[in-house]
């Protein structure tokens, strides 16, 4: 990389954490008790810091998906392999959503206040068998490398 860019991207990243512990100091300063209490001043202290978080987050996403993109056209061989990674990511999805339940939110036998059935109990599921899907996947990933290198 550019020495040039290097060192403008490191004074950007110095900025925004300046700019954060700024705000760690305002609220430190102000205390847990106050800030819970008060409304007014947890709006004029807490919503300033959320607002750069969220413009942080939004400014993070936009370049990853600028430089993403930019990488994918570059390079067609990487857009194969990332469309069947895709693929594959859907087609599991279509698994845990298929063995997703609808029930109704359940804890020790009974039915939970606003535990309703419907698409919602069904997407939480799905995300739920979703992750453990993944997980096996990367256990059963994990164990077979380990297997692997003892073999060598």
């Amino acid at each position: 990389m550019n020495d040039k860019i290097s060192k403008i991207l490191t004074l950007v990243a110095g900025l925004i954490g300046l700019i954060g512990f700024y705000f760690f100091i305002r609220i430190v300063m102000i205390g847990d008790d106050v800030l819970e209490t008060d409304a007014t001043l947890q709006n004029s202290v807490l919503s300033p810091f959320i607002y750069f978080a969220q413009i942080l987050l939004i400014i993070t996403i936009i370049i990853s998906i600028v430089f993403s993109a930019i990488n994918l056209v570059k390079h067609p061989q990487v857009l194969k392999r990332t469309l069947i990674g895709v693929g594959a990511l859907l087609i599991i999805l279509v698994l845990a959503y298929s063995f997703a339940d609808d029930g109704a939110v359940m804890s020790m036998g009974k039915v939970l206040p606003d535990g309703e059935a419907g698409s919602v109990s069904k997407w939480v599921s799905t995300g739920i068998n979703y992750s453990a899907i993944l997980g096996i996947i990367g256990f059963g990933a994990f164990l077979t490398d380990f297997v692997k290198s003892l073999v060598k």
